[in-house]
């Protein structure tokens, strides 16, 4: 009886040593085995595995890519602005035996350098490349991460910056400097416009001195336009021609009023002949005018 139940308990602690020592591996882990404390050098791939019972002790390492967010870091640009800056890394372990072994905890290793690495970007860019120059602060912020990480069996997939939180006054001068580059744009294409609007305007009004019937076709296509709209009044100016016409006709009458002024003086004029001028007479007196004036003489006298 006594030797049953021995042998009974001897089974027992059989199957219990059995079933300690049979592990499941996961297909996104791999397994790294410690014998006597001692790491082996083969990895335990997924699926069935079997362990020494109180010898080997097994670890599993997750191979997955891990997505770690890097906590907000503040720190001062190369231009001296005051930025808070966080990222995203994204890793996985491609050799879980230095993984396992290296580094205490890996993922906190990781995420220590992706701190530091990110200070160390701030202080080297200048505003503007974080805000638009991203890719490459992204590749050389991964491999200054990716260095340390190699060492340790672990790959650095991708490190992204994820956003910029900048102070309030500069937040009001990049809106500033961004309004007066676009009004800068605008004046700049409305001048380029007048410029070729003027351009086009040279050479109609040459087409137009050249043609002069072209200007009546284009006022009379203005007021077709115009007319389209029922509700509009319509002034119609005068003809530039019939002011052309009004300007020659009050220019040419002025002339002919002295043309014609200028030729009954020269019909009075007397004409002038090679003959000699005859000599001046004397005219003889008349018997009437001293009667007249002898009376006009006696009262004279008389008065005296």
């Amino acid at each position: 009886m006594i030797i049953n139940i021995v042998l009974g308990l001897i089974v027992m602690l059989t199957v219990l040593l059995a079933v300690s020592s049979i592990r499941i591996v996961n297909q996104v882990e791999r397994g790294v085995v410690f014998r006597f404390g001692r790491v082996q050098r083969e990895v335990r791939q997924p699926g069935f595995t079997l362990l020494i019972p109180v010898v080997d002790r097994m670890r599993k390492v997750n191979v997955q890519i891990v997505t770690m967010p890097v906590p907000t870091q503040e720190g001062i640009t190369r231009d001296n602005v005051s930025v808070q800056v966080d990222a995203v890394a994204y890793f996985r372990v491609e050799e879980p035996l230095r993984a396992a072994i290296a580094v205490q905890d890996y993922l906190f290793a990781i995420e220590q350098v992706a701190q530091t690495s990110l200070r160390s970007i701030i202080g080297k860019s200048d505003l503007d490349d974080l805000l638009s120059n991203r890719e490459e602060l992204n590749r050389g912020l991964a491999l200054m991460i990716d260095s340390p990480a190699l060492g340790w069996g672990i790959h650095m997939d991708r490190v992204e910056i994820k956003d910029v939180h900048l102070p309030e006054g500069m937040k009001r001068s990049i809106a500033r400097q961004a309004e007066a580059e676009r009004e800068r744009r605008a004046r700049v294409i409305t001048a380029d416009g007048e410029f070729q609007a003027s351009r086009k305007l040279a050479d109609a009004a040459a087409i137009m001195t050249e043609a002069p019937g072209a200007l009546q076709l284009r006022l009379l296509q203005t007021v077709v336009e115009v007319a389209a709209e029922k509700t509009s009044t319509l002034v119609m100016p005068l003809p530039v021609e019939l002011l052309r016409f009004f300007e020659r006709s009050a220019t040419s009458a002025p002339a002919a009023g002295a043309v014609s002024s200028a030729e009954p003086k020269a019909e009075e004029r007397p004409a002038v002949t090679d003959s000699a001028t005859p000599e001046l007479t004397p005219p003889e007196p008349s018997f009437e005018r001293a009667a007249a004036d002898s009376p006009a003489k006696n009262g004279a006298a008389r008065s005296a």
